[in-house]
């Protein structure tokens, strides 16, 4: 079906926000704003056909505007975390704002891809959003041209296309931060849904959350969500007591894998994710107290889940890990897919 849009906000520098619609003949239907690449919809419907929209967010603009913790946003240059807020590149050291605990840098900056405005062109079915982001722009170097590419198809699949170019060595890392609540985003935490990943290894972690740099092996333990798994069964004995917040490792990068599969058994809804980078973040939202989104609904603490496609937190820093840099004359390139539908 065509994409529509229409004006969802103004920044307070005057700059236009606008929000596209994407929809197909299932009743599915995604919107998107031009800042931040944020997903701030995602209608679908439950096994009964009643529609429900299963990510949290904001009414409107005021909401995004201000601190959030990236609600449906798109993640660079680096999602997730990097160590000491610096890393090195041939020899050249980068500092970085020191945005997470005071030490660590985190999805990008203080003012990340997340918090930019992205220029916009519909093809055909698709959104095609485009930033350039300026040399030295929060302490990365190079000049970086990303563009990420939405497609809602008709079998229910919302396919994101990652491309990026620098014309000096930098790392990248995109990815996008979407919360999803499969009963509805208002419908209270997520501890009814099911989830499995198909990821027999894990980045352990410091009490930071930054990577050890070893892989550990998630068999039979408290991390093994190689088999169906009530999320709720596993929230207070994973490690930290904290619930969710890891890196699992995928494997080959550029390779597409099925990632994860999410089940929530009273609407029916179901989702599977596929992607071609090494790792996906697992996040069940310990962090979220008490904001107001959508509709005057309150999300607390795990109100979603987040699955976040991605290279391994901290990479630029442990060099066992699949590289994040990129060079001139390369490409970045990634895909994940995030696919639909209703169980009988």
């Amino acid at each position: 079906m065509p994409i529509t849009k229409q004006l969802f906000g103004t920044t307070d520098a005057g700059v236009e926000i606008y929000q596209y619609c994407l929809k197909n003949d299932n009743n599915y239907e995604v919107k998107i704003i031009t800042y931040g690449g944020i997903v701030t919809n995602i209608f679908a419907p439950d096994k009964q056909g009643n529609i429900s929209d299963i990510v949290l967010g904001f009414d409107s603009f005021d909401g995004y505007k201000v601190k959030h913790p990236y609600f449906g946003a798109l993640i660079g240059r680096y999602g997730n975390r990097i160590g000491n807020a610096k890393f090195s590149i041939d020899g050249s050291e980068y500092n970085l704002a020191p945005n997470n605990n005071n030490k660590n840098a985190l999805h990008g900056g203080l003012k990340g891809f997340d918090k930019q405005v992205w220029d916009a062109a519909v093809e055909g079915d698709k959104l095609v959003l485009t930033y350039v982001s300026p040399d030295g722009e929060e302490g990365y170097p190079g000049e970086l041209t990303t563009v990420v590419s939405y497609q809602l198809t008709s079998d229910n699949k919302l396919i994101l296309n990652y491309w990026a170019a620098t014309n000096k060595s930098t790392i990248v890392n995109l990815t996008n931060h979407s919360y999803f609540n499969l009963g509805g985003h208002e419908s209270g935490i997520i501890t009814d849904h099911n989830i499995r990943i198909n990821a027999e290894h894990f980045t352990p972690t410091d009490e930071l959350l930054i990577p050890t740099g070893k892989l550990e092996a998630v068999k039979d333990g408290p991390m093994d969500l190689t088999n169906d798994v009530l999320i709720g069964d596993r929230l207070d004995k994973v490690p930290g007591g904290f619930g969710f917040d890891h890196n699992y490792c995928l494997g080959n990068p550029a390779t597409m894998k099925h990632v994860a599969r999410v089940s929530h058994e009273k609407s029916g809804r179901v989702m599977n994710v596929h992607s071609t980078e090494p790792g996906v973040q697992f996040y069940t939202g310990s962090n979220l107290s008490g904001i107001q989104g959508k509709n005057g609904a309150i999300y607390n603490k795990y109100s979603a889940f987040c699955l976040e496609a991605q290279h391994y937190p901290d990479s630029p820093n442990k060099d066992n890990f699949p590289s994040v840099i990129l060079r001139p004359g390369e490409n970045y390139m990634q895909t994940t897919i995030y696919e639909f539908g209703v169980t009988a």
